[in-house]
C-alpha cells in the first residue's frame, strides 16, 4: 500500500490516460475505419493520395504529420493491449495512416486476417457503410474463414 501512496499522482494520471484512450478509441477509431474507401483493397495497386498534386513542401508537411499521427496511434494501440480499449484496431488504423515503403503489402496482410477484417466490417456495418471489398485473388486467401 505504501507504493500506491508514494506514487498516487502517477496512478491518477495513468488512470486518466487510460480512460481518455478508452473513450478516444471508442469514438475516433470507428470514425477513421468508415473513412476507408470500401474498394481500397479491391485493386492490386495502391491508390494515389488525395494531396499528391499539392506543393512539395505542403505534401512533405502533410506526410510528416500523417506519419506522426500514425505512429501515435500505433503506440497507443500497443498500450491499449494492456489497458481497456480497442488495441488491435487502433494499431491497424495507425498502420493505415502511415506512409512507408511496402505499406500496401502490409495492409493487405493485415486485412487477410479474418478477425481484423470481421472487426473492421462490423464497425463499418454499424455506421451504415459497405463492407471492405477484397479483390478476387485476396478472397481466395484466409479472409474467407
Amino acid at each position: 500500500m505504501d507504493l500506491f501512496r508514494q506514487y498516487e499522482i502517477f496512478f491518477l494520471y495513468l488512470t486518466g490516460f487510460s480512460v481518455l484512450c478508452f473513450v478516444g478509441s471508442l469514438v475516433l477509431i470507428p470514425w477513421l475505419v468508415v473513412r476507408i474507401p470500401h474498394d481500397y483493397f479491391a485493386s492490386g495497386k495502391r491508390r494515389p493520395v488525395a494531396w499528391a498534386n499539392r506543393h512539395p513542401a505542403l505534401r512533405g508537411l502533410l506526410r510528416f504529420c500523417r506519419n506522426l499521427l500514425g505512429i501515435f496511434f500505433l503506440l497507443v494501440g500497443v498500450l491499449l493491449l494492456f489497458i481497456p480499449g480497442q488495441g488491435v484496431l487502433t494499431m491497424v488504423v495507425g498502420v493505415l495512416m502511415m506512409d512507408f515503403s511496402g505499406k500496401f503489402n502490409l495492409e493487405k496482410k493485415l486485412i487477410h486476417r479474418p478477425a481484423i477484417l470481421r472487426s473492421l466490417n462490423w464497425v463499418r456495418k454499424k455506421a451504415g457503410h459497405r463492407p471492405l471489398e477484397l479483390d478476387h485473388q485476396d478472397t481466395e486467401g484466409p479472409a474467407d474463414g
